[in-house]
């Protein structure tokens, strides 16, 4: 079949979970023998019109010199070219700014929406802004012919605020087959003694909760921070909470470096608080993180009794001045290994993705 996939910036990803998640994907249903093409950024540094075997259409980008409203456009262009492809199913990750085009969506084939997180909840958006994107969700769920989401929590609230049924399939994440100690280096970091947030900086990620958290412990150990905080707010965090011991490294896309930084943790303090099935949490897991979680009903749904949970800033410094038992955390990351192995991984995935696009609607 001839599949397409749009929605997010670029493979291979050089930018979040979307991309991450687009290029599994788009690798696995090549490998089964589709024809895949995946729309990409004018503006990503990968410029051929080939990657893998996937056919990459790089489409006219100019959020960075529009800002958000740039998004809107490169999604138009996208859809634009979409309809003179002829494909099978289009696959379209996320809809913020990609259901408001929903008159211009390819008719023929099957228009197969991940609806993502409850993005009108983000708090970095504006009132307004929220209600459009309240909109854009509506205008999603009322024109996608199959909706995917990718917690149960998603899916329940589909079907209790819109009355449709979606497909649950959550994302995967590969085990790594080893942890080098050296790139800790950088950092002079050493195996257990530093803890670790990786995230967008974002306020509904909870990091400035984490931080206060920290700082307020006893227990002060590093607290590295994996993200890019070139935004406003991450401006903000570095301007109010500076310690040696504070440490914002960027945005690191270097895989083996990220799994060892994860692996080589104490604690992998996971704040997201608004998304469903996080990737960066599910390879965390992979890691063999033992993690600390934001107490919410996504997070609960992949984590269940195996993680530490936390409310608030309170909640962070008491668990790292009371931390559990080494028996605990090493009971917690093998059951939550175990949780890739079964559930979360890439191979039954990329099969369900498939079922769902090679489906007749």
């Amino acid at each position: 079949m001839k599949i397409g996939i749009l929605g997010t910036r670029s493979i291979p990803n050089a930018y979040g979970g979307f991309e991450q998640f687009a290029e599994y994907l788009a690798q696995g249903l090549q490998q089964k023998g589709h024809e895949v093409y995946v729309y990409n950024s004018s503006d990503h540094p990968y410029q051929q019109k080939e990657w893998r075997g996937i056919h990459i259409i790089h489409c006219k980008d100019p959020e960075n010199s529009m800002g958000t409203a740039g998004q809107f456009i490169y999604d138009f262009n996208c859809l634009m070219d979409a309809r003179r492809r002829h494909f099978d199913a289009l696959l379209q990750l996320g809809y913020t700014s990609n259901s408001v085009w929903h008159w211009i969506w390819p008719r023929n084939p099957v228009n197969v929406v991940n609806m993502d997180g409850l993005e009108w909840k983000r708090t970095k958006y504006s009132r307004p802004v929220q209600r459009f994107l309240r909109s854009a969700e509506r205008w999603a769920v009322r024109h996608g012919d199959v909706l995917i989401a990718d917690s149960i929590g998603i899916q329940s609230y589909l079907l209790d605020k819109y009355g449709k049924a979606s497909i649950y399939i959550p994302y995967g994440a590969e085990i790594p087959t080893g942890y080098s100690q050296e790139p800790l280096a950088r950092w002079n970091l050493v195996p257990g003694g530093y803890n670790l947030v990786m995230a967008r900086i974002e306020p509904e990620n909870n990091i400035e909760m984490i931080i206060q958290g920290w700082l307020s412990s006893s227990r002060r150990q590093p607290l590295v921070i994996i993200g890019n905080p070139g935004n406003a707010f991450g401006a903000q965090l570095r301007k109010l909470y500076s310690d040696d011991r504070l440490l914002f490294v960027g945005g690191i896309y270097d895989q083996p470096v990220v799994n060892a930084l994860r692996h080589h943790a104490f604690l992998y303090f996971h704040g997201h608080s608004v998304g469903g099935t996080n990737p960066s949490l599910l390879e965390a897991m992979a890691c063999e993180c033992a993690v600390a979680a934001h107490d919410n009903a996504f997070n609960k749904a992949v984590l269940q009794e195996d993680a530490l949970y936390f409310s608030d800033a309170a909640g962070v410094s008491a668990i790292l001045d009371n931390p559990p038992a080494n028996q605990q955390i090493t009971a917690f990351k093998k059951r939550n290994l175990e949780k890739i192995r079964q559930v979360f991984n890439w191979p039954a995935i990329i099969d369900q993705y498939e079922k769902v696009l090679t489906a007749k609607q």
